[in-house]
């Protein structure tokens, strides 16, 4: 039996960081506004006829082996943990072979671990039978993502890896849920420009430090994400009304504080695209993600997206081609 799966990664527009519990619930009305695109994680997987586990990583070009599931479970470390963990936790009876990759470079910012998380729950739950529902298996891949990394996770990484196109996460007392935006895709596919600034020169650690500071009672910060929940709100108005100039605007206002709660969240490089786009028809940008490097979402005129870019390249960092992805995780039984 073969099974694949393919799920893409998305861009965080506005809201991030609230989708962490328990921050949401003092920012009544907190929403986070994303998109898929067109860069995936994908796996493979393929059963043995003896019970051995072979686990392949083709993006970070890791191999590991095990006798079996009890072996598996048995062992102390793993060198590729993300998918170890998430075996533990399906436990499939029958030996077979997985093999991963995903197109998100390096500390990107784009959920390319989560998007991975997805396409490998998605097969292993048709593999095992466990017939759990798309929520369910957003929950354990958020559970076993937080297990991994030892830091509490946000649950908005996960929505466009399952369903696709531009969505708003809704976050309240009641529990999260997701609503499709409808958006004029083809028009909104000429105003998006993502660049890669290179991996983070420090590790994803703005997010807990920012919630640190939030669960302690950092009065500024706790004002600041009041202002993110509200340009968040906006700017799910503003996509449902194709309001672009509002887009471009509240963009601009979600960096300013994403900024003001960690400077470290851009570097000099970011700064000086930011600045130096607008003049090419750059109506707003942010960083995708924690930041520190990774990629940077511009969004922009139409007609100004080969202009933007090429400004991009120019100051030296990378431009990915990327369309909205308007389907979420596909499974397929070969």
């Amino acid at each position: 039996m073969k099974l694949t799966a393919t799920a893409p990664c998305r861009v965080d527009v506005a809201g991030g960081t609230l989708d962490i519990w328990p921050l949401y619930l003092y920012h009544p009305g907190s929403v986070t506004v994303n998109f898929a695109i067109t860069r995936y994680a994908s796996c493979v997987l393929e059963t043995r006829a003896d019970g051995k586990i072979i686990l392949r990583s083709k993006d970070l070009a890791g191999v590991e082996t095990f006798e079996s599931l009890d072996a598996l479970k048995a062992a102390r470390q793993y060198r590729l943990p993300l998918l170890a963990h998430l075996i533990r936790f399906f436990s499939p009876r029958a030996g077979f072979e997985l093999s991963t990759d995903s197109e998100a470079p390096a500390g990107a910012g784009i959920a390319g671990s989560s998007t991975l998380i997805i396409a490998i729950v998605s097969v292993l739950n048709r593999l095992t039978g466990a017939g759990h529902r798309p929520e369910q298996l957003r929950q354990i891949s958020q559970n076993i993502e937080a297990q991994i990394i030892r830091v509490p996770t946000g649950a908005q990484d996960y929505y466009p890896a399952m369903y696709g196109g531009v969505g708003a996460v809704t976050l309240g007392v009641a529990g999260i849920g997701r609503e499709p935006i409808p958006v004029d895709l083809a028009d909104f596919n000429e105003r998006i420009v993502l660049a890669y600034t290179g991996a983070p020169r420090q590790s994803g650690i703005n997010n807990w430090e920012v919630m640190k500071a939030h669960i302690n009672g950092n009065r500024r910060v706790h004002r600041n994400f009041d202002g993110i929940a509200a340009i968040a709100r906006a700017m799910r108005s503003a996509l449902e009304k194709s309001d672009w100039n509002e887009a471009g605007r509240l963009l601009r206002q979600e960096w300013d504080h994403r900024r003001k709660n960690i400077p470290s969240i851009s570097t000099p490089l970011i700064d000086r695209l930011v600045r130096v786009t607008r003049r090419a028809g750059a109506m707003g940008a942010k960083v995708c993600g924690a930041g520190g490097g990774g990629c940077v979402f511009f969004l922009v005129e139409r007609g100004a997206k080969q202009r933007v870019a090429a400004l991009i390249e120019r100051e030296g960092a990378g431009v990915l081609p990327v369309e909205v992805a308007p389907r979420g995780v596909r499974v397929r039984v070969l």
